[in-house]
């Protein structure tokens, strides 16, 4: 894909994050990684969501030195530049404060494997990652830490809120957007009672079949 293809996907992929509910005002972003010139593309810090467009968009390397752009990138690209130096088959990354997920986040608590939706795309619980401030690499340092070697493609960080991986940023988005739905749900679920976890063995096997046989 052409560096203006994915400034125009990635606009528009932007747009999908308040027509879910999983931002606020101008909380939250998406960035995108551009394998051609080993650079990223990530929202400007304070622009609305509805202003956004492909050209407003900031590329920077992944230390946060801006490359081309009009206006001053997310106060969150750093930490999504050290996600990308660290693991390298990530394409797209997700940042939302979305309600119930973070509702998570704030009680320290990873989202537990009670639902077959929860096997399927994440192949477990959410897991919570620790405290970190924001502004530097410490976030990402802790999301590539819980991350690395799990199958989740979604992490809450303590306090803060949710981040998502996937190879491209549509693939992160759905896992936001999937976390959010499940987070929601597990919450509801525990109002109602006490949930059962699933037994690992048929979270792996939910997950096989999800992974390799689901979809065209």
């Amino acid at each position: 894909m052409s560096l203006d293809a994915l400034r125009r996907d990635l606009a528009s992929l932007h747009l999908e994050l308040p027509r879910n509910g999983l931002v606020t005002w101008t909380s939250g972003n998406i960035s995108a990684r551009d394998f051609h010139s080993d650079t990223m593309l990530i929202k400007p810090s304070g622009v609305t969501f509805e202003a956004l467009t492909p050209e407003s968009l900031v590329q920077t390397n992944y230390d946060g030195r801006v490359i081309a752009g009009r206006f001053k990138p997310s106060s969150d690209t750093t930490t999504h530049g050290y996600i990308y130096r660290h693991m390298p088959s990530v394409g797209g990354i997700v940042h939302t404060h979305s309600p119930y997920a973070t509702a998570w986040a704030a009680n320290a608590r990873e989202i537990p494997c009670i639902l077959t939706a929860m096997a399927d795309e994440f192949g477990g619980p959410i897991p919570c990652g620790g405290f970190a401030l924001i502004g530097g690499e410490e976030i990402g340092h802790e999301v590539v830490r819980v991350l690395t070697g799990h199958r989740s493609p979604a992490i809450i960080l303590q306090s803060h809120g949710v981040f998502t991986i996937g190879p491209t940023p549509r693939h992160a988005l759905k896992a936001a957007v999937m976390c959010e739905d499940v987070a929601r749900t597990t919450f509801f679920a525990h109002q109602l009672g006490n949930p059962v976890t699933i037994a690992p063995g048929d979270i792996d096997r939910l997950y096989e079949r999800y992974t390799t046989k689901y979809g065209q």
